[in-house]
């Protein structure tokens, strides 16, 4: 199908019902054309690069699942927003929470890094806990695909950006946003099980 369809003239309408069939070129063309924008919204409500690019990331992976409740009264570009800015009050809420249930009280000048730093100093094992989580991170790269690893270690480890990861993996920043968002939900699952092995 991808050798008679020039996806880059097709406008939205035509791709959004491809990527429909499960035509991914389709989705892959969606995402380069409305990728800064939905970056953008979703940094405008974070103001922070990292979380946004998680977001946008979630929020393309989103799309692709939920593509058919997509029905075209707004437009595509619209409609991704919206799952986006969901994603962001989704977080914010979280992050809230999270603060308002901390124990401790600190100084509203104290970053993350500090705040988790502290936690370390007073923490006699933390050295050990340090090295047993290293090996069940490990244990659980393992496990994964050969692609999911390789994007979650040039991500993550050597915090090369999208685009670098791409061209080295000779795919589009698509593919590398859900392999990498396919290979954090596997990681997670997969370190939650080693931890629940070790308790017992």
């Amino acid at each position: 199908m991808s050798d008679t369809i020039n996806y880059s003239e097709a406008d939205d309408k035509e791709l959004v019902q491809l990527s429909k069939d499960q035509d991914m070129l389709a989705y892959e063309e969606l995402v380069a054309r409305h990728r800064d924008k939905i970056y953008g919204r979703a940094f405008s409500m974070m103001r922070n690069e990292e979380e946004a690019l998680d977001i946008s990331q979630e929020a393309w992976v989103k799309g692709w699942r939920r593509l058919i409740q997509f029905h075209g009264k707004a437009s595509f570009a619209t409609w991704m927003t919206r799952i986006t800015i969901n994603l962001c009050l989704d977080l914010l809420r979280k992050k809230k929470r999270q603060r308002a249930e901390s124990i401790e009280k600190l100084d509203d000048d104290l970053g993350g890094v500090e705040r988790q730093m502290g936690v370390v100093e007073i923490n006699p094992s933390a050295g050990l806990e340090r090295t047993e989580l290293r090996a069940r991170i490990d244990q659980a790269l393992e496990q994964l695909s050969e692609a999911h690893r390789t994007v979650m270690v040039m991500h993550e480890f050597q915090e090369l950006e999208y685009k670098e990861i791409a061209k080295r993996m000779e795919c589009s920043i698509g593919t590398v946003m859900s392999r990498l968002f396919y290979a954090r939900r596997r990681m997670a699952s997969l370190l939650a099980g080693l931890r629940k092995k070790d308790e017992i």
